[in-house]
């Protein structure tokens, strides 16, 4: 049964010991007055522990998620996958610590993956519809300091970490009530067309925010480019690069505003100085960059329910024609917070997304097939994802989310004739 869905007995076993870690060790040490089904985290507050050190500087953090998805129609082939992250945290808070003001905050995080993908097992398509498969091995995360300078508006964390924590996507939040990787997070052409790194895989950088006004910001950044290490296990603890390419340097520019239809945009720009090989050419490219604009907008408040808005999002990125198999992205969607009077913390999502490959991507696939004696199928311009799903809010600590993708034409990327494949899916978050 196991073999089945894609899921090892080894896998199955690693990734329930690092579970039972997280959600059986922990909770021994919760109140034993506090509610499961009430409180905060599902390991609660240790007997007064957890709460005693982040009041002393010390604050624990953690969050599980598993994503289950069933190919139903279309694609490879009718199964499912299953896949998984557990992220544990501690951020040290030097001011409290120390008794010093303004001596900034340390954050140390460490990241572990299992599972198998739904995308390459059973439909073929690019866009990740598990959002957390990938990397799947226990690494550092981040490493990092942080701490405002010279003034309240300047804002510096320097030290191994994700770029995308703190750039390429919404603050809002908003892209995170989807399963598929095309939506959370930020938009993949980036990681495919740079040396843009996608979450869990951290790079020596440095990041700076500063604050124009009450509306908006300006942040800079600076990070390694190092591409062996990318998945790679044996790098998984090793904060200095393997091979250094380049450096990648993203500006974004943000504005939010508040009031009764608040919104949040960002514009933003990145350059990546390694020389790469271009598509189709045994020729190099010195550098290769890319644009991005993204959006999240409050269209509706209910005049009756406290809580109760529509929030539409809008995603665009063009990247490196030179050098990225992956040239464009446009997403656009809505989400509905708090569906109903009763269910507060629930939400129903929809989004649509396009991804566009390289034209120049398209005719290296094609002449292959020619020098085999095969003809390229005759493919839609770019891979289509639809997804539909409703978060549900079960406890204050837990978020199922059971949703539905459609994926069009998912072999666009790979130059094969799929099916559009039906997949159902689970996502299941919890905070630790």
């Amino acid at each position: 049964m196991l073999s089945a869905v894609g899921f090892s007995r080894s896998d199955l076993f690693k990734g329930l010991l690092l579970g039972l870690t997280c959600t059986t060790a922990l909770p021994a040490l919760a109140d034993n007055d506090s509610d499961l089904l009430t409180r905060s985290t599902l390991t609660g507050d240790w007997g007064g522990l957890r709460h005693q050190m982040d009041e002393q500087g010390i604050k624990f953090t953690g969050d599980y998620s598993g994503e289950m998805a069933y190919n139903a129609d279309g694609g490879l082939h009718r199964s499912a996958r299953y896949s998984q992250n557990i992220k544990l945290g501690v951020q040290f808070d030097l001011s409290k610590l120390y008794g010093v003001d303004n001596a900034g905050k340390v954050q140390l995080t460490i990241n572990d993956r299992r599972g198998n993908s739904a995308s390459e097992d059973l439909v073929g398509n690019r866009l990740p519809i598990q959002e957390n498969y990938g990397g799947l091995y226990t690494r550092l995360t981040e490493l990092s300091y942080e701490r405002t300078l010279f003034t309240p508006a300047l804002n510096v964390k320097l030290g191994y970490m994700a770029m995308g924590n703190d750039l390429g996507g919404l603050d809002s939040g908003i892209l995170c009530n989807f399963m598929n990787a095309g939506f959370c997070g930020h938009p993949l052409n980036m990681s495919g067309g740079s040396g843009w790194t996608n979450y869990p895989n951290a790079r020596l950088g440095v990041r700076v925010k500063y604050d124009l006004s009450s509306s908006w910001q300006l942040r800079v950044a600076e990070f390694n480019v190092d591409p062996e290490s990318n998945g790679n296990s044996s790098r998984a603890w090793h904060l200095g690069p393997k091979h250094t390419t380049g450096t990648v340097v993203p500006i974004e520019l943000v504005y939010k505003h508040a009031g009764e239809l608040p919104g949040e945009y960002k514009l933003g720009y990145y350059y990546d100085s390694s020389d790469v090989k271009r598509i189709g050419s045994d020729k190099e490219v010195s550098g290769r960059g890319g644009h991005y604009l993204l959006i999240d907008q409050a269209v509706w408040n209910s005049p009756t329910s406290e809580g109760r808005s529509l929030h539409a999002f809008g995603q665009y990125s063009a990247a490196s024609e030179a050098a990225s198999p992956f040239s464009k992205w446009y997403g656009t969607g809505v989400v509905l917070y708090k569906p109903f009077e009763g269910r507060p913390r629930d939400t129903v999502a929809l989004g649509y997304g396009r991804a566009v490959p390289n034209p120049r991507s398209r005719d290296v696939l094609q002449d292959a097939a020619l020098n085999n004696g095969t003809a390229l199928p005759n493919l839609d311009s770019a891979e289509q994802l639809i997804e539909l799903g409703y978060g549900y809010q079960a406890t204050p600590w837990l978020t199922l989310r059971p949703n539905v993708q459609y994926i069009i034409e998912p072999g666009a990327f790979s130059g094969q004739d799929i099916d559009n494949a039906l997949v159902f899916g689970l996502q299941m978050k919890a905070a630790l």
